[in-house]
C-alpha cells in the first residue's frame, strides 16, 4: 500500500499544470511542473516591468518592438552572468596556482 501511494505522489509531482500568463498584453497558456510556477511568474513580472519601461523611455513605438527590446536586454543579462563567471572561475585558478607555488617555495626554504 506504501509503495502506490509513493507511485501516485511521484506522478502527481510530475505532472504538467496548466498556468496562463499574461505578457505585454497578450495571453499565453502554458504547462509547466508545479514548482516551475513561482519562478515564471517572477519572470513574467520582470518582463513586464521592463515593457513598461521601454514604453515609458522609447515612447511611440509598437509592442513588438519593446518585447524586442526586453528580448535583447535578456540576453545581454545572461551573457554578462555568464562572462563574470568565466572570469571568476579564471581568477580562482590562478590564485590556486599561485598558492602551489608558494607552498613549494616554503617547503624548500624549510
Amino acid at each position: 500500500m506504501k509503495l502506490e501511494k509513493q507511485i501516485v505522489k511521484c506522478k502527481v509531482m510530475n505532472e504538467l499544470i496548466p498556468v496562463t500568463v499574461l505578457i505585454a498584453d497578450r495571453t499565453y497558456r502554458l504547462k509547466i511542473h508545479p514548482k516551475d510556477e513561482e519562478i515564471l511568474r517572477k519572470t513574467v513580472k520582470t518582463i513586464n516591468e521592463k515593457v513598461i519601461e521601454y514604453k515609458t523611455q522609447f515612447a511611440g513605438k509598437d509592442m513588438q518592438d519593446y518585447v524586442s527590446m526586453v528580448l535583447l536586454w535578456f540576453a545581454t543579462e545572461q551573457n554578462t552572468t555568464t562572462s563574470h563567471q568565466v572570469d571568476t572561475d579564471n581568477i580562482t585558478s590562478q590564485l590556486e596556482t599561485i598558492e602551489r607555488m608558494l607552498e613549494n617555495q616554503l617547503k624548500r626554504a624549510e
